[in-house]
């Protein structure tokens, strides 16, 4: 059953994206449903057997606004490393700062690392357990509970309904 429910979301997933890229013509319609149930019924024993993935509504709708929020992150950031750079005047701090992670699951852990280092300004250097090490442009603080408010705690809590 968990196979069946697997295949119907990843369908569900993979069919969207292709409504997203390719547009709602009718043949790209039909080519789009066919290559997503190919697709799902190759991939999904694999995908039910990861774990830590939520295949459900919420997860999905999770999921997409997640892309959004690291989009946001990223224009945020992105503007803020730039105005340092042209702006040599404005302080900077660098090093690296200890932060703290809730999730469990290696995937779900795997990808926040990757969504910090994507923002300019920050990169994880290191992961330990439930600890990553984060090279931090500007350094405010090392309260561990802090530099986690200020970088991990946006994409986490989005990941923690997205990973199990």
């Amino acid at each position: 059953m968990k196979q069946v429910k697997s295949g119907v979301m990843l369908f569900i997933i993979l069919f969207a994206l292709w409504l997203i890229l390719a547009g709602t013509d009718g043949d790209e319609l039909i080519f789009g449903s066919i290559t997503a149930v190919v697709l799902a019924l190759l991939f999904a024993p694999k995908v039910s057997t990861l774990g830590c993935i939520q295949l459900k509504p919420k997860s999905l709708l999770y999921s997409i606004l997640y892309l959004f929020i690291f989009l946001r992150e990223l224009v945020k950031s992105t503007i803020d490393v730039t105005r340092r750079v042209l702006s040599p005047k404005l302080p900077i701090n660098p090093g690296i700062v200890k932060v703290k992670t809730k999730l469990t699951c290696s995937l779900g852990r795997i990808v926040l690392a990757n969504s910090i280092t994507l923002t300019p300004g920050t990169m994880t250097v290191e992961t330990r357990g439930e600890y990553f090490y984060i090279h931090w442009i500007d350094i405010q603080t090392d309260d561990i509970q802090a530099t986690t408010e200020a970088i991990v705690s946006t994409f986490e809590k989005y990941l923690e309904v997205i990973f199990e």
